[in-house]
């Protein structure tokens, strides 16, 4: 086994190779029906695991890939020497306990595994709050053993602040990162270093278009591509700015490559590597049909200096950045996923909470929070195009969500009313005049950032007053008004 692959520590006393050989190819390669042979393509893995690559990433969605991680794992001698990571997609909607811990059973069984090495969860929407029940009990299976680490995948910055915070112990954060989609490098980065939470970036060669093979090619077909990864990150290339301003990119990442005589894929790897809180970087495999081993190990023999850094901060610099936040590409237009839209992956999204329409013409929402039913009132209620919503603390069931962070409160509040308007056909955009109650005023400036963030587009009527509100626990309280179709 190669002894110069960088590994890190993402837990104590846990470390993986910061190289994570990514198998989200084999859906591709089974797409037209075909299954893969478990015995025959696990031994495709082997010379990974030789040279010191010796940890995989995976999802319960990847077409077999879990059932051939596992027969590989199997196959080793020791097969605690391979990490293999894997992760749970479920579908919006109601999730029981049960469910949870079945779909955890259901890895745990393809990998022939008795506690899974890294767990990561994918959440579609943050407006149900399903997503944080499914988080806590993920950390229940931890504590029992059926998961060593628990990780997250396409969650944004205020999510991660607020799962963090609401005690949920995470050590990893899988996103999309690259010279491309840059959205990682700030916030996200700088709440990961404090929380010492690792970023494991995918899409680092944006589908095969970060390599040698693109450098000086006539702009593609985007209508006839080859694989689900390129329509992918095609829709990324014309995003931030076109075949042209790419092509400026590559040329310079292609002097910086010869200079230290690797590949322009090494180059995009390592600068990645070199970014901060990024504990590896996820290159995929087609596991029988190419790999890249030896190109890999590349990454391991150098390193970027300072001119290197000015010059492709220079190319950068010429594009347009990805809008928003991490995941948001999974959630809000521009969706950039291989179909432009979420018709691979979803059918629908269910309404966050019930509703009951009465013989007054109101329709309510509740919540089912313990204040609702002792003080007697609903979170929300439609008459006609107008909906008013209740007076909103950060209470989940019997949790505060958010601990003692007046953002990550607010950020959870804003969840809440956003749920209780598409549950009654709304939208956060119908919203016309919020109103914020804080306890302590000098928690103005987060809280009022923290609406910003949500709200900057929108631009409701606001009010912040200073309250005193009900339970010690609450750092803010937000009421809202909305017009349908405003």
């Amino acid at each position: 086994m190669s002894t110069n692959v960088e590994r890190i520590e993402i837990a104590p006393g846990f470390t993986i190779s910061r190289v994570l050989t990514g198998l989200w190819q084999i859906a591709d390669m089974e797409r037209h029906g075909q299954t893969l042979d478990p015995a025959v393509t696990a031994t495709a893995m082997q010379p990974y695991f030789d040279a010191g690559l010796t940890t995989f990433d995976m999802a319960d969605h990847y077409g077999s890939a879990e059932i051939i991680a596992g027969t590989f794992r199997q196959s080793l001698p020791n097969p605690n020497r391979a990490q293999t990571f894997t992760k749970w997609v479920p579908k919006p909607g109601p999730v029981t306990r049960e469910e949870v811990r079945a779909a955890v059973q259901t890895s745990l069984d393809r990998m022939q595994m008795a506690s899974l090495d890294l767990l990561q969860f994918h959440c579609w929407t943050y407006a149900d709050p399903v997503w944080l029940d499914c988080m806590f009990w993920l950390q229940e299976m931890r504590e029992e053993g059926l998961i060593k680490h628990l990780g997250i995948t396409n969650v944004d910055t205020a999510h991660l602040r607020m799962a963090l915070t609401s005690g949920i112990d995470i050590v990893t954060n899988q996103v999309c990162y690259s010279m491309l989609d840059q959205r990682a490098g700030g916030k996200m980065a700088a709440l990961c270093d404090a929380f010492g939470v690792k970023i494991l970036a995918f899409g680092t060669l944006a589908g095969g278009f970060l390599t040698d093979r693109w450098l000086n090619k006539p702009e593609p077909d985007w209508d006839n591509l080859d694989t689900w990864s390129q329509m992918k990150y095609g829709r990324y290339i014309r995003e931030t700015g076109g075949w042209a301003v790419f092509q400026n990119l590559l040329t310079a990442m292609d002097q910086v490559a010869r200079k230290h005589q690797v590949s322009i894929a090494n180059v995009a790897c390592r600068y990645m590597l070199e970014q901060p809180a990024v504990g590896g970087v996820i290159i995929g495999a087609r596991l029988g049909a190419s790999e890249h081993i030896a190109d890999n190990l590349r990454l391991f023999e150098f390193e970027l200096d300072v001119s290197d850094h000015v010059q492709l901060q220079e190319a950068l610099g010429q594009m347009t950045p990805i809008p928003g936040d991490c995941g948001d590409e999974y959630r809000k237009p521009p969706f950039l996923t291989a179909t432009g839209d979420l018709s691979d992956h979803l059918e629908t999204f269910p309404p966050p909470y019930p509703t009951e329409t009465w013989g007054d013409g109101r329709t309510r929402v509740l919540t089912g929070t313990t204040w609702e039913t002792l003080a007697g009132y609903c979170r929300a209620v439609k008459k006609g195009n107008q909906i008013s919503i209740s007076g909103t603390t950060a209470t989940h069931g019997s949790r505060v969500i958010g601990g003692d962070d007046p953002a990550a409160q607010t950020h959870f509040i804003i969840d809440k009313l956003e749920g209780a308007l598409q549950s009654l056909g709304g939208r956060l955009e119908d919203v016309v005049r919020t109103r914020i109650y804080v306890p302590n005023i000098d928690d103005w400036e987060p809280i009022a950032r923290a609406h910003g963030e949500r709200f900057g587009h929108i631009l409701p009527a606001n009010t912040l007053v200073q309250a005193n509100l009900v339970g010690s626990d609450y750092l803010v309280e937000v009421e809202a008004d909305a017009v349908l179709g405003s």
